[in-house]
């Protein structure tokens, strides 16, 4: 029995995707050259990773810095929307369809970028999983927890349990 192949798939062609990530080209070895990045499914440590876009933030250091900040602040916006007072609204406001769609609107952008963190945590880069941690709890620490909360403001009457990932 054949073990090289899983459930009797046959072995790749020379135009599949695993073999053009092995001799880089889209064409099967000849002509123009496109350098693919494998995908990784396990987690690794490395600078040289794509996360959201294609080809982004590729092998420069600087480039991946910058994508550990970005996901970082997306990460912590997404928890300042989601403990956010637009997204509760207030007791007076609950009949005023204006205040409604804000609300939604809000959620909505609250939805798409924790789904955004989501997307770059799937790079499976340690580093990128690691800083959306971090964003999520600075996040929390700064507008959900009782830590930076004034005593005297009382959300428990409209609280929506925040939601990191809207899966």
């Amino acid at each position: 029995m054949d073990h090289d192949h899983m459930h009797g798939m046959p072995p790749p062609s020379s135009s599949s995707p695993s073999s053009m990530m092995n001799n880089g080209s889209m064409n099967g070895g000849g002509g123009q050259h496109h350098m693919k990045m494998m995908m990784h499914m396990t987690f690794f440590w490395g600078k040289n990773t794509e996360v959201l876009f294609s080809g982004w933030p590729g092998t420069s250091s600087g480039m991946y810095a910058l994508c550990l900040i970005f996901v970082f602040f997306l990460a912590v916006l997404t928890e300042w929307l989601a403990h956010s007072s637009l997204l509760r609204g207030s007791t007076g406001d609950s009949a005023n369809r204006t205040a409604g769609l804000i609300q939604t609107a809000v959620y909505t952008l609250r939805t798409g970028l924790a789904y955004l963190v989501m997307l770059a945590v799937m790079s499976f880069n340690a580093g990128v999983f690691l800083v959306a941690l971090a964003g999520h709890a600075v996040g929390f620490m700064l507008f959900g927890s009782q830590t930076f909360r004034n005593t005297s403001d009382d959300r428990k009457t409209n609280y929506v349990p925040p939601s990191g990932c809207a899966c």
